[in-house]
């Protein structure tokens, strides 16, 4: 099954999260893949805790700042082919492709690559792609796509990113 949480509001890889805490609790294994980040948020420290969820980043961290380098792409490439090769093996029950959408938008991969990924996929592996911008493609194939709005958020007040909130 392919899900897809996509939006310009907060919560996209929020709700991945708790999905793969739900499906660690029930015993299956959980690989969570995310493009473009980098470092060593909340939830990842509380993620390394639990046996049967594994977390990679490929990525240099965020752009708001900088545009995406070769490191970056490089990172970005690293990080689909590993997630190919964990499909192929089905040595995981969920996979989550966090910002993958990110890293479409921003052409550190490549459309073709990502739904060849998608198709190949078994229906047994559940495989959740996550960020802004989802491909119209990508929600086209999808089994399940929740968009996420932004309505109201208190950074437009002035209110920093909060530690075990946002970090």
């Amino acid at each position: 099954m392919i899900q897809v949480y996509t939006g310009n509001g907060k919560g996209k890889t929020t709700a991945a999260l708790g999905l793969a805490l739900r499906a660690s609790g029930a015993g299956l294994k959980v690989y969570i893949g995310q493009f473009v980040k980098r470092g060593c948020y909340s939830e990842i420290k509380a993620l390394k805790k639990l046996n049967n969820i594994k977390v990679e980043q490929f990525g240099m961290g965020c752009f708001i700042r900088r545009l995406p380098t070769q490191k970056d792409l490089l990172l970005a490439k690293e990080g689909l082919k590993k997630i190919k090769q964990l499909i192929a093996d089905r040595a995981y029950d969920l996979l989550i492709l966090d910002e993958i959408n990110v890293a479409l938008k921003l052409r550190l991969l490549e459309l073709s690559d990502v739904l060849n990924l998608i198709k190949k996929t078994p229906r047994k592996i559940e495989l959740i792609l996550t960020g802004r911008n989802a491909h119209p493609e990508i929600i086209k194939i999808a089994d399940l796509v929740s968009e996420i709005k932004d309505k109201k958020h208190y950074y437009r007040k002035g209110l920093k990113s909060r530690k075990g909130i946002e970090l």
